[in-house]
């Protein structure tokens, strides 16, 4: 459905309101130093001989045959559903189908957590393509997702995106960007929770990447919590840069929410870090005892 629900750095403000962006600038640190990482298993690791051929000849097409076929349906689905509601659960299925194709059983650790605060921003680690089916699959209520604009532009993909209400991301400029931001706000404040993934991408080694201020600036703005989720496996799963799946369990971490209530837009980057100090401590927790 989509790669990377993207979260940027935010615009500052000026001495006449107009808004301003400085570089880039780490919002979180890398959790190892290239030394420690030298004796992690962050490697991208072909699958065995028969697996990659099973995934060659069944799973991969099988994945692209049900990724297409639901699309279909999610597309007339849009028609006449202005909600998004009916094609959130059409890509629930997708995910669930996807899951079932890959041989991989997912277990969610926490759950209870997630009823605290159903309308809240839900932030992830990323580390494969199969994120995104894994969340579908089993977070349990309707959320929309954060996307980069120029997924809008491509076909069947774009018509999904902008069908089933999902928040276009476009940070070209400092004006756009707060403007798509904003939309996450309101989405937020129509009660219904966004899930994105603060390190705009996918991590090549599997370590945490920086993660950016978006989503904390969104949760607060919007006065909701901020919800860490902790992808264990999918990185072994699919890996960047390998095309076979390597069945296995996989789990999704529900860390305790952050709340939101009384910080103002200059918090961003300390509930950021707080975000990624979580993420980062359970995925070294769970990741080793796997």
């Amino acid at each position: 459905m989509n790669d990377s629900p993207l979260a940027e750095n935010l615009p500052d403000k000026t001495e006449n309101g107009a808004a301003s962006v400085s570089e880039p600038k780490p919002s979180a640190q890398p959790a190892f130093s290239v030394e420690e990482r030298e004796g992690l298993p962050f490697t991208s690791k072909q699958p065995p001989l028969l697996l990659r051929w099973l995934s060659y000849l069944l799973l991969i097409p099988l994945v692209g045959i049900a990724t297409a076929g639901f699309g279909c349906i999610s597309l007339l689905a849009g028609l006449w559903d202005k909600s998004g509601r009916q094609q959130h659960a059409i890509a629930h299925l997708w995910a669930r189908t996807l899951l079932l194709i890959s041989l991989s059983p997912v277990k969610i650790i926490g759950r209870e957590k997630l009823h605290e605060q159903e309308t809240a921003v839900y932030a992830s680690n990323h580390l494969s393509y199969m994120d995104t089916p894994v969340l579908f699959a089993k977070l349990p209520f309707q959320f929309r997702i954060l996307a980069k604009q120029s997924l809008w532009k491509i076909p069947f993909i774009g018509w999904y995106l902008n069908r089933s209400g999902q928040v276009p991301v476009d940070s070209k400029s400092p004006r756009s960007l707060i403007a798509s931001l904003n939309r996450g706000v309101a989405t937020l404040k129509h009660g219904l929770p966004l899930v994105l993934f603060p390190e705009g991408g996918r991590a090549a080694t599997g370590q945490l990447q920086t993660m950016m201020s978006g989503c904390a600036y969104m949760a607060i703005k919007a006065q909701v919590p901020l919800v860490p989720l902790t992808l264990i496996g999918t990185y072994e799963l699919l890996p960047i840069h390998v095309y076979a799946l390597h069945p296995r369990p996989v789990f999704i971490v529900i860390g305790d929410p952050i709340p939101t209530v009384g910080l103002n837009a200059r918090d961003a980057d300390s509930l950021t870090q707080r975000l990624y100090d979580s993420i980062s401590a359970t995925y070294s927790q769970y990741s080793t005892n796997q």
